[in-house]
């Protein structure tokens, strides 16, 4: 009848609605049987790797006008279970297409083990001789929203000029990396001197700068961008999409993949002069990676080929075992992170 084990996962005390603390989460322990009714179509799966990402945040508040839109946006209450995307291995299967030492990737949870009811959003993983944290981060979401912000979205054409902000993330460091191998110009903005460096000297960007040291953004991106801005890619929204809009050039497109500085803080509002987007005609558009899945299989070959010819570099930040999880999280609004969020919660 399956093994019993102790199974250790974090999860919320209470609903977060400011920046999040280490004080808010738990780590919680429970039986739990390895085993899954035949036909039940349960997985339970031993995590290896899962995902920390900011749009979390949104599920843990008291309230989100984001609960209501998607089904990956739906709200975590206290004590619950919070799914996230990662990597793991069968340890039992009621799922015909399942079977026990299968690795598979997907909407697992913050814990040491998850069961996955129905084995909903699972698939069966070959890594394809890439590292296992690789298809949390490259080659999972944060590379399709990427990716597919990218070209789906922003439509770029050779030569445009490019910025990119929250550019050492998870996301928007790949954007600087796609858009400089397509043959864009690409400036990006990041949060620290270490991470400025990383974008010019590791990463391929054009130029690089640290907005704590600037005080009119405006004036900074005009700098940067002499000739005007094409294509924004936008993780933070507020002044940053205002100074972006500003400096932006007719037909501009600006994809908002973020607003992490909503996140936190409700009253922070970005108010880009209206005129500018009627006479300009600047495109704004929202997206989510869900809405990015008819470009997957050109994402997975591009970035499996860029990958093999080292044209793209894997920034990870990878932190050991489920107890890291809550201050993994809470730093990623501390700017902590470089690259890709990851913690590792056991050994493949």
């Amino acid at each position: 009848m399956g093994m019993e084990v102790i199974n250790k996962y974090v999860t919320i005390k209470t609903h977060v609605d400011g920046a999040p603390q280490d004080s808010d989460f738990e780590l919680k322990t429970a039986a739990l049987r390895l085993w899954a009714e035949p036909g039940s179509n349960d997985v339970i799966v031993k995590n290896l790797y899962v995902s920390i990402d900011p749009y979390q945040l949104n599920r843990m508040k008291s309230y989100s006008s984001s609960h209501r839109t998607i089904n990956f946006a739906v709200p975590i209450s206290p004590g619950m279970d919070i799914d996230a995307y990662g990597v793991g291995r069968v340890v039992a299967s009621g799922h015909p297409e399942f079977e026990e030492d299968d690795l598979v990737v997907g909407l697992i949870s913050w814990g040491e083990y998850s069961v996955v009811k129905g084995g909903n959003m699972l698939r069966k993983l070959d890594p394809m001789g890439f590292p296992l944290s690789n298809h949390v981060g490259i080659l999972g979401f944060s590379g399709l929203t990427a990716h597919g912000g990218f070209f789906q979205v922003c439509k770029p054409k050779k030569g445009e000029k490019v910025f990119v902000s929250a550019a050492s993330g998870s996301v928007g460091n790949l954007v600087g990396q796609y858009a400089k191998l397509f043959g864009c110009y690409v400036v990006g903005c990041a949060g620290s001197k270490q991470k400025v460096n990383l974008l010019k000297e590791k990463l391929g960007f054009d130029d690089a700068f640290n907005y704590k040291e600037e005080t009119d953004l405006k004036s900074t991106l005009k700098r940067y961008f002499p000739d005007g801005i094409d294509i924004y890619f936008d993780n933070v929204g507020a002044e940053m999409l205002e100074a972006a809009v500003a400096n932006m050039n007719i037909f501009g497109r600006v994809a908002v993949c973020g607003v992490i500085s909503q996140y936190t803080d409700s009253g922070k509002r970005a108010a880009p002069d209206m005129l500018d987007i009627v006479y300009k005609r600047i495109t704004i558009q929202g997206f989510l990676a869900a809405d990015l899945m008819n470009g997957y299989t050109d994402f997975i070959s591009t970035t499996q080929d860029y990958l093999n010819d080292g044209k793209i570099q894997v920034i990870e930040d990878i932190s050991q075992g489920v107890e890291s999880i809550p201050s993994a999280f809470v730093g990623l609004f501390r700017g902590d992170n470089v690259g890709k969020k990851i913690v590792k919660i056991a050994d493949e």
